[in-house]
């Protein structure tokens, strides 16, 4: 007999009680059990909501106990360089780690096993022979640049550079796992046994002699990034083999290719869009400055990994509606999916401001200064959750370009707004800028999504509006 709350609820609890739970404990038993397809990305979004709970304890212990290792001023090189090779990995997908999410689904509806199995396997001979080659061209980079660079960056970002293939093959698999559904194998390489086997060799290194800073922190993510890949690819291609049985396949590089670019700007200007101000604050600022900035940002994943989860458990679910053609269900489930963001995030981010002080102090006393900007930060976070995974549905459906177009008319507005308030107020004018370019952000989206598509992506707006 399958267990359920709402009857499990009747049998324990007061009558009275029982009746007034009831409609939360069947939507609940609905989620949980339901084999429909948003019952399926109900529990996706889900367990990728525990995942990243899970993920930001192990990410904020990890984060303070390397700042204590380290002190603000290395640990504020390291976090600059880090972001930086998390920001190009991923973007050396070239647009892939997301294609994949619409193409699987949509051959495995069609039939399609020769590009299925094309795709399988050629995506991640391609992912690795470009971001190889950007790693290189960054390579080159550096080195040709060192004299304008600081010399304590130098280094760092010398060896964060092998970084990037591992980081970029890891992106591709969380797709494909997300394109079966597979939460678990798509989000707990990247969230759990990365940053855990980063400070598990940080740990190592330490206690055997090795000084605790920047160079050794960066040796210490390069050995867990590999470690985690291979670890990955492995478990993925048993399980993939045992679902696409060997035959001939057929591989479309171009026109793949042609869908993948835009989604590839997409990204890029997502993952920019995410991470720019760190980045802008270690173009102006010094590292320690860097590393308060950064650790306050970290304090907010607790309100950012809500919209991630969702994001997580819908995406292909949008890419399964628009390519059967059912408008009204992806309507209803895209409207819904706004109310799975903006509520959970709204909570969480009362849970940040009220615990948000102590929790920097564990970083160190200086970490402390940061504590205010989260009033700041906070708003942009809540605005952008209100309309939910929009860029999601727009790559999903095809609008990738326009897509792209907003990401890069926000990411040009934030870096704009950086430059003009960084050196005029320092950390305070960095959460200013991104506070307003996440609102500005989350206007245009929610209107190219009505405009696009006809769908209300707005908490804030009653659906009866639209016409």
């Amino acid at each position: 007999m399958r267990f359920s709350a709402a009857t499990t609820a009747d049998r324990i609890l007061p009558q009275r009680l029982a009746s007034r739970m009831r409609p939360l404990l069947v939507r609940v038993d609905d989620i949980l059990f339901s084999a429909d397809e948003r019952g399926e990305a109900g529990r996706m979004s889900l367990i990728a909501f525990a995942v990243r709970v899970v993920s930001a304890a192990i990410a904020f212990i990890s984060q303070v106990m390397m700042a204590r290792w380290m002190g603000s001023f290395e640990y504020g090189i390291f976090v600059l360089v880090w972001v930086t090779m998390l920001i190009i990995g991923s973007i050396s997908c070239l647009g892939f780690s997301t294609s994949v999410i619409r193409f699987i689904p949509e051959f495995r509806e069609r039939a399609m096993l020769e590009e299925l199995r094309g795709i399988v396997l050629s995506s991640r001979y391609f992912v690795l022979a470009a971001s190889t080659v950007i790693a290189g061209v960054g390579a080159l980079g550096v080195w040709l640049f060192s004299p304008w660079m600081e010399d304590y960056y130098f280094v760092p970002f010398l060896l964060g550079i092998f970084c990037i293939p591992m980081i970029a093959l890891t992106d591709l698999m969380q797709g494909m796992s997300r394109a079966y559904s597979w939460a678990l194998s798509a989000l707990f390489p990247t969230f759990i046994t990365r940053p855990i086997l980063i400070l598990v060799f940080m740990a190592l290194a330490i206690w055997f002699g090795f000084p605790a800073d920047a160079k050794t922190a960066i040796l210490s993510a390069i050995a867990a990034t590999y470690l985690t890949a291979v670890l990955q690819l492995a478990s993925l291609t048993a399980r993939l083999d045992t679902l696409i049985q060997a035959g001939p396949m057929k591989v479309n590089l171009r026109y793949w290719l042609a869908v993948s670019l835009p989604i590839f700007l997409v990204d890029g200007f997502f993952y920019l869009l995410t991470n720019a101000d760190v980045l802008m604050v270690g173009l102006y600022l010094d590292p320690d400055q860097v590393a308060v900035y950064f650790a306050t940002v970290k304090t907010l994943a607790l309100v950012h990994f809500v919209y991630f989860a969702v994001k997580a458990g819908v995406a292909q679910r949008y890419a399964q509606f628009t390519h059967g053609g059912d408008t009204d269900r992806l309507a209803g489930f895209a409207r819904e999916t706004v109310s799975w963001t903006f509520w959970p995030s709204l909570a969480m981010a009362a849970v940040v401001l009220i615990l948000g002080e102590p929790m920097l102090a564990l970083f160190g006393e200086e970490f402390v200064d940061g504590y205010p900007l989260l009033f700041v930060l906070v708003v942009g976070v809540v605005a952008r959750a209100s309309v939910g995974p929009c860029e999601s549905l727009l790559t999903m459906s095809g609008n990738q370009n326009v897509c792209a177009f907003v990401n890069a008319t926000t990411l040009a507005f934030n870096i704009g707004l950086n430059m003009l308030l960084l050196p005029l107020f320092g950390l305070w004018g960095a959460a200013f800028a991104t506070a307003l370019a996440m609102v500005f952000e989350a206007v245009a989206l929610s209107f190219t999504v009505w405009r696009r598509l006809g769908i209300v992506m707005s908490i804030f707006i009653p659906v009866r509006s639209a016409v």
